[in-house]
């Protein structure tokens, strides 16, 4: 649970100090996506942040920076309350709906797969974490799936 969105890399930061659990960290990616979209810089900082050992490409940038272009709601459109009809726009305090991995036996040792659940989307999306053995914290690995395709808001739906 988040009770607000951090609007600057210090916000960002002091949100990032409070754990490194599965959930928390796939909550700071949404808010490190919508600090990307405002400010590339500041937005892989962060990022930067929550994959440790392994930062942000010129690939990883541009892959960010082509799924988020005209789409300021996609970090948004995880939150609990966030809805094509309503812009994708949640209400503090922000929560997400993460669901467990129904196939755990399918991960190779170190790493977790979650799901994130969106009123976008007709399934839920996964996202993988990698485990850093030496301290067990916790570390974004995969997340493609997050940023593909998902309903447009209802008010940019010529058809809605």
């Amino acid at each position: 649970m988040i009770q607000k969105i951090p609007e600057n890399l210090q916000e960002f930061e002091t949100l990032a100090a409070k754990g490194r659990q599965p959930e928390h960290i796939c909550a700071l990616f949404l808010c490190a996506l919508a600090l990307f979209d405002r400010d590339k810089d500041t937005g892989t900082a962060a990022m930067n942040l929550l994959r440790g050992p392994r930062p942000m490409t010129p690939y990883d940038a541009q892959f960010l920076r082509d799924r988020l272009r005209g789409k300021a709601y996609l970090p948004f459109a995880y939150f609990e309350g966030a809805a094509p009809e309503n812009g994708y726009q949640p209400r503090a305090p922000y929560r997400l709906n993460v669901l467990a991995d129904p196939r755990p036996q399918d991960m190779e040792p170190g790493y977790l797969r979650v799901f994130l659940k969106t009123a976008g989307a007709d399934s839920p999306r996964p996202m993988k974490l990698r485990q850093k053995a030496s301290t067990g914290q916790w570390f974004l690995w995969e997340y493609s799936s997050i940023l593909s395709g998902i309903r447009i808001p209802a008010a940019q739906d010529p058809w809605a």
